[in-house]
């Protein structure tokens, strides 16, 4: 699953002094146990959601669903998905300059719980409405502001920095794991407002879990980088209300609807990601060296995008698979449609430890980021591939190990860039747009992931070769040309590697 890893180039003393002698945690500082835990659980929310929320939105009322046409329903998925990558920008902004980051973690866990309680009591489309957007919201806050919140547990130059990343990475993918398994389970037997309810109880405990370990957490965690001086508040006030009622025009107006949603998000997420890059590039509290910094961040930018925009179909398109080409009888009983979710992150847990104990092996002599980037697309893309060999078959005729070999080709590609694009974002960040910096990474993830809804809504489950050979090739293509200009994007950096 996608999410993690850091080191970054803000000073030492930005970050915790003692824990560079705290191995309690596998080696690492004892409060990444803290936020290990209420990352597992959300992400148990979150991918148990994604599990069952597609099949959910186009199931018909008689299978307890909405009864929402297909391609609609794929839009609003990866519409929602996006949402969830392109609030990271406002959880950052609010981090570096109201808040910090720790306290933005802590509330955003709660707006998600209330997301999930809203979608397993209140009924039909009113229900998805307030539960994403409040999930989407609180996911947004925490995500980036977990990933920095880790940054401060270690010293600029602490060696156990990617390996607690790493950590941090297989809490990420346990509650990757058990949440579709469950919430899956539950929506077969019980139902979908079952399903979402557990969701809501995941992450309740994660909160409680948290509440009790959030004092041990570094100073660093609670400082605000780039205070927001009193005087302003007023004005940004007045922005977000102003922001708040032109959406509601839109939607009331008919400019905002559930068939063109992901197209609203990818707009929108391109205009933020524009206006970020100019924000941070034009600061004046930027150095020439972080100013180059943040230019070598674009093409890495641009193949994640691309990336993302193949893996995410992993909650659009191949839902679908799984539910119409997908041979799921497991010796007479027939396996719930979320849990296919559940096989990548059995494979990052297995493979997680193998990669960062190969990064930290080869040391200096490791791939650079440039190259890890481009031959995750290369490989994401011979995983599109591969779906050749089985296109255009039967209802429910590809074998799970199908599935299975292609998800773990899905699983060699995300290692090469997720977790080494959180780690490279922080290496790379301007001291003063620390969070802010992480959150440009997950604006990739957020365009990515709405392209991926708008993709599937041209996927034709009986006419699949266009379909996997063009994207294929396109991933292939954009990792080829990355490792092309490997040298001249590296020089950029200014010694990240």
């Amino acid at each position: 699953m996608n999410d993690s890893t850091g080191a970054s180039s803000a000073p030492a003393d930005a970050h915790a002094t003692g824990s560079d002698t705290d191995a309690r945690f596998f080696g690492q500082p004892w409060a990444l146990a803290h936020i290990f835990g209420v990352e597992m659980w959300e992400r148990f929310s979150f991918y148990g959601l994604q599990g069952i929320l597609l099949i959910y939105l186009y199931y018909t009322v008689d299978q307890g669903g909405l009864g929402i046409d297909k391609a609609v329903a794929t839009g609003i998925v990866g519409a929602y998905g996006g949402t969830v990558y392109l609030s990271t920008i406002l959880g950052a902004w609010i981090a570096d300059r109201i808040l910090g980051s720790e306290r933005v973690l802590f509330f955003s866990a709660i707006v998600i719980m209330a997301g999930h309680i809203a979608l397993a009591l209140v009924p039909g489309v009113l229900g998805v409405g307030i539960g994403l957007v409040l999930v989407a919201l609180g996911s947004g806050g925490l995500k980036a502001n977990a990933t920095s919140v880790v940054g401060t547990l270690y010293a600029a130059d602490d060696a156990r920095r990617d390996g607690g990343f790493s950590l941090f990475y297989l809490g990420i993918n346990l509650g990757a794991f058990f949440g579709p398994i469950l919430t899956g389970l539950l929506q077969s037997t019980l139902g979908f407002h079952w399903g979402f309810g557990l969701a809501a109880v995941g992450m309740a405990i994660g909160l409680v879990q948290y509440s009790f370990g959030r004092r041990s957490l570094p100073a660093a965690s609670r400082a605000i980088p780039n205070p927001l001086p009193r005087n302003r508040y007023g004005m940004w006030g007045a922005i977000a209300a102003a922001g708040v009622i032109v959406i509601v025009i839109a939607v009331v107006t008919g400019l905002i609807r559930a068939d063109n949603l992901a197209l609203v998000v990818i707009g929108v997420t391109v205009a933020a990601t524009i206006a970020y890059f100019a924000v941070i590039l034009s600061s004046k509290r930027v150095s020439s060296d972080e100013r180059s910094r943040v230019f070598g961040f674009i093409p890495l930018f641009i193949v994640s995008v691309g990336f993302w925009s193949l893996y995410q179909q992993q909650f659009t398109v191949l839902t679908i698979y799984s539910d119409v080409r997908l041979n799921r009888d497991l010796f007479g009983w027939e396996m719930p449609v979320s849990w296919v979710q559940s096989i990548n992150p059995v494979f990052i847990i297995i493979l997680s430890g193998v990669f960062a104990a190969l990064w930290t092996k080869l040391g200096r002599r490791q791939p650079t980021t440039p190259v890890k980037f481009g031959l995750a697309a290369i490989v994401m893309g011979a995983a599109f591939l591969l779906f050749l060999i089985w296109a255009d078959g039967g209802q429910n005729t590809t074998p799970i190990l199908a599935i299975i070999g292609i998800l773990f080709v899905f699983t060699v590609a995300e290692l090469l860039l997720s977790p080494i694009g959180l780690s490279v974002s922080t290496k790379l960040a301007p001291s003063v747009f620390r969070t802010q910096m992480v959150a440009l990474f997950f604006l990739s993830v957020a365009l990515g992931t709405a392209i991926a809804g708008q993709l599937g809504t041209f996927y034709d489950p009986t006419n699949e070769v266009p379909y996997f050979a063009i994207l294929g090739a396109i991933a292939v293509a954009i990792g080829a040309a990355l490792l092309l200009c490997a040298k001249p994007v590296l020089a950029l950096m200014r010694g990240v590697r």
